[in-house]
C-alpha cells in the first residue's frame, strides 16, 4: 500500500508540474501574441463589440466620448455619445489613429479588444484617411475640423493631396459659395485631430 501511495504521489507531482509548465507556455504565448497587437487591431475589436462608449483623448486636448463604428487603414469612425448641442443633428467623427493619445474603456471591453478580432473586410485595411477625406470633398460636405493646434475650423474640403487638404472656411450652416468663404487653409494630415460631419452625409465607411 505504501508503494501504491508512493506512485500516486509521483503521478500527482508530475501532473502538477505538467500543468504548471503548460500554464507557463500558455502565458508566454499570450504575452507574445499581445506584443504583436497594433492599436488599429484594438480599435477593430471595439468596433466589433457591443458599441461601448469610449473616452478617447485626442492630440488637440479634446475628449471624444463615442462608440467606434468602423475602422479604416489608419483612422476610425466614431458616433459621439452626445451631440455638441441639444439642437445639433447626429454626427460622425473621423479620427486618424495618429491623433489618439489615450483610450478609456470598461475593463471587459478592454480585454475583449485584445482578443483576435473576427474576420473583417480586406477593403477596410485599404481605405486610408486620405481616401475618406476625398469622399467628403467629392460630396461637398460641410465639416468641422479639429486642428492639432487646439482650435476648430468649419467649412468645406475643396481638394485632398497625398498628405494634406485644402479647406475653404465658412459657416457650416451655409453652403460653400464664394460670398460665404472667409478664407482658405492648407492643413497637413498630421495637423488634423478629428473631422466631424453630419451622419446624414453618407461618408464612406470601410
Amino acid at each position: 500500500m505504501r508503494w501504491d501511495r508512493f506512485f500516486e504521489d509521483l503521478e500527482d507531482q508530475l501532473a502538477a508540474e505538467w500543468e504548471a509548465e503548460r500554464a507557463a507556455l500558455d502565458s508566454e504565448a499570450e504575452r507574445l501574441r499581445v506584443s504583436r497587437l497594433h492599436l488599429r487591431t484594438r480599435m477593430v475589436g471595439f468596433a466589433q463589440a457591443a458599441e461601448a462608449t469610449l473616452a478617447i483623448d485626442l492630440v488637440d486636448g479634446s475628449l471624444l466620448e463615442a462608440a467606434v463604428t468602423s475602422v479604416g487603414a489608419d483612422w476610425i469612425a466614431a458616433r459621439p455619445a452626445r451631440a455638441p448641442s441639444a439642437l445639433a443633428e447626429p454626427s460622425i467623427v473621423l479620427v486618424p489613429l495618429t491623433a489618439i493619445r489615450a483610450v478609456g474603456a470598461p475593463h471587459g471591453e478592454l480585454l475583449r479588444s485584445a482578443r483576435e478580432p473576427t474576420s473583417e473586410s480586406r477593403l477596410a485595411e485599404r481605405v486610408t484617411f486620405g481616401f475618406a477625406l476625398r469622399d467628403l470633398a467629392r460630396r461637398r460636405a460641410g465639416v468641422t475640423l479639429g486642428a492639432a493646434a487646439g482650435r476648430a475650423l468649419t467649412g468645406t474640403i475643396d481638394r485632398v493631396g497625398a498628405d494634406h487638404l485644402d479647406l475653404a472656411l465658412h459657416d457650416t450652416d451655409s453652403p460653400r459659395r464664394s460670398a460665404a468663404v472667409s478664407g482658405f487653409r492648407i492643413l497637413p494630415f498630421s495637423a488634423v485631430a478629428w473631422v466631424r460631419v453630419s451622419a446624414t452625409t453618407g461618408v464612406v465607411t470601410p
